[in-house]
């Protein structure tokens, strides 16, 4: 798991404007923020994907943003769409380690497995609190066929108490 940031006051500050205040720009910053982090050899980007009503909802994904704009920049493929998350969770601010580990697990899935099978995946997310997200969305590229997967993200919380 690679991380541009600790999650502070800063960090937090940018995210929730990206997250709830829809400032889309914001994306483009934590993009450039997070491209040195890529590693050598990864060929495809792949955001944390968001439950179709919450996409309703917000408008956009946070994540899908910031994987277009680390694609733009870098010349390497992203698909907004491989990765689904199959059902509603509910909101895991707040929810300690083991309760968001329940709450993701069997949600995510791969609707495209020919478009992950064999390549090396960035996962692209914005707060990494206590790993149960991304670790659900690894575990299901690699059950579809990814060669490998490392996690991309704008901010690390290192205390799980801090994260909105």
């Amino acid at each position: 798991m690679l991380a541009a940031v600790a999650y502070g006051d800063v960090a937090r500050t940018v995210a929730l404007r990206l997250k709830y205040g829809g400032r889309i720009a914001f994306a483009e910053t934590v993009a450039r923020q997070m491209a040195r982090l890529l590693p050598d050899g990864a060929d495809l980007l792949l955001p944390v994907p968001l439950h179709r009503w919450r996409l309703w909802s917000r408008g956009f994904n946070q994540a899908a943003l910031i994987a277009a704009a680390m694609a733009r920049s870098s010349g390497i493929a992203h698909d907004p769409v491989a990765l689904v998350r199959r059902r509603a969770t509910p909101v895991l601010r707040g929810l300690g380690a083991k309760a968001r580990k329940r709450a993701v697990k069997g949600v995510f899935g791969v609707a495209h497995p020919d478009r992950v099978k064999g390549r090396t995946v960035a996962l692209i997310d914005d707060i990494y609190t206590s790993g149960a997200t991304t670790d659900a969305c690894t575990a299901a590229l690699l059950r579809a066929g990814a060669a490998s997967v490392t996690i991309l993200c704008w901010a690390r919380v290192l205390d799980e108490g801090a994260s909105d």
